[in-house]
């Protein structure tokens, strides 16, 4: 429903208003050193693909008069987090190439083996906070393991005025039942009851990093556009995508 009145909104605007953000988008990659050089690239070159895909770019510009801001950070230990991409607006290609450039030569690698899944959260809503007069405002987490550090995912505050999604590389673990996982058997249901939250909220899986690129497209496609019924309205994946 929140999708349909923004797009009542932008109908009803006139052509010469000002633009509007209509989503602050914040995505936050996991390269603790479980990630090793390959895998690392992947993410980030993954990311950088996603951004030059012709639907999801359908999708970015299709509304000049409400655009989308876009921020990337890696993440790792409680303490290592590292903005990758500052805020940005997207409006053309040239926006979309200068963050894929940016992506494409960072190589930063963190060396501490936890994963801080609750600290990437509280970093990447601070971010959000920066982009307070947007419409709407989505975190995205995306990792290869469980919490295993720092405040735990499930116990911190749940705003309502925030999405948080969430990308699970390999949802069964390294080893089907990984130990960290403690109650739960498996990534993808360990995010899920404890990392995402709020409107809409959902997850995408990558059954490694090899599909990681494609798993972010369809993420993206999915968060950038406005949907004109409803929340959990059917919407065929393009075939650049599949």
């Amino acid at each position: 429903m929140r999708q349909l009145l923004l797009l009542c909104a932008l109908c009803l605007a006139p052509p010469t208003a000002q633009a509007e953000c209509r989503l602050a988008l914040a995505l936050g990659l996991d390269v603790s050193d479980s990630v090793d050089e390959r895998e690392y690239r992947l993410q980030l070159d993954g990311v950088a693909d996603a951004l030059e895909t012709k639907s999801v770019q359908a999708a970015l510009f299709s509304m000049p008069q409400a655009h989308v801001d876009l921020a990337v950070y890696q993440w790792g230990a409680p303490n290592q987090q590292h903005i990758l991409v500052a805020w940005t607006t997207l409006r053309t290609s040239k926006d979309a190439a200068d963050v894929a450039a940016q992506l494409r030569s960072s190589n930063l690698r963190f060396s501490d083996p936890t994963t801080a899944v609750g600290a990437a959260i509280t970093f990447g809503t601070e971010l959000l906070k920066e982009r307070g007069l947007c419409w709407q405002h989505t975190l995205d987490i995306s990792g290869d393991g469980p919490s295993n550090a720092g405040p735990h995912p499930g116990g911190l505050p749940r705003d309502g005025w925030i999405t948080i999604n969430g990308l699970v590389i390999n949802p069964l673990g390294r080893d089907n039942i990984d130990k960290d996982l403690s109650l739960t058997q498996t990534l993808e249901h360990h995010y899920r009851t404890h990392v995402i939250r709020g409107p809409g909220s959902f997850i995408e899986t990558a059954v490694d990093f090899d599909a990681f690129q494609q798993a972010m497209a369809r993420k993206l496609l999915r968060e950038v556009q406005i949907l004109t019924v409803s929340e959990t309205t059917t919407q065929t994946i393009p075939s650049d995508l599949q």
